[in-house]
């Protein structure tokens, strides 16, 4: 059973999509019956204890649960899931096969798409862009998009790491460390050859130059 209603009030998204207001059933820790909040699209797009403020928006087959709040203009929308105790903002965006969950953070105009992930402590906030394959988490923060980057195609697997300049932190798969610990790491499996190594000679050049 959900926590609150769809009203008759509705707005028609960018998409096409007819959204209906929210509004809650029953008193919780999002205010008592009969406060309102944002818009969905449908009952699927919010579940737990999730709640969506203001004239932020949630739709398509976009999810949100657990914890997770949406404030003011924000938007989560396409196959995206926004959940555990993440929060938007602002004019933030959410949306393709995007994840944002743990105690991430959102907002500005910043945007996160395609098949990125954000987690963890991480914020990306300004008119950051999150994209691709990206993983952000930690305690990274992302205010504008030369504040990380990716490089894919590396190793025999064509992996993509995630590099965050903020914590000097690399992302490759299941791996998360810093350039010590990646340098340990790729020198274990690959012994001194493949493209690991010029990629790792760029990106000590690059914190060296963050330094300056």
């Amino acid at each position: 059973m959900t926590h609150y209603k769809l009203t008759d009030e509705t707005i028609v998204s960018p998409e096409g999509n007819t959204l209906y207001r929210i509004e809650l059933t029953q008193d919780c820790k999002w205010g008592k019956a009969g406060t309102k909040g944002g818009y969905i699209e449908k009952e699927s797009n919010l579940s737990g204890d999730a709640w969506v403020y203001g004239d932020a928006q949630v739709y398509g087959n976009a999810e949100m649960s657990g914890d997770a709040k949406v404030f003011r203009n924000a938007k989560v929308y396409g196959n995206a899931q926004v959940y555990g105790n993440a929060e938007m903002s602002g004019d933030a965006k959410v949306f393709g096969n995007a994840w944002v969950y743990g105690d991430a953070k959102v907002y500005g105009n910043a945007k996160v798409y395609e098949n990125a992930k954000v987690y963890g402590d991480a914020w990306v906030f300004g008119d950051a862009k999150v994209f691709g394959d990206a993983k952000v988490f930690g305690n990274a923060w992302v205010e504008v998009t030369s504040d990380y980057m990716t490089i894919s195609s590396l190793g025999n697997s064509a992996r993509t790491i995630t590099i965050t300049f903020s914590d000097k932190m690399i992302v490759a798969g299941c791996f998360r460390g810093t350039l010590a610990e990646f340098k340990e790491a790729v020198n274990s499996k690959y012994n001194g050859k493949g493209n690991y190594y010029p990629t790792i000679t760029y990106i000590e050049t690059l914190f060296n130059q963050k330094n300056k």
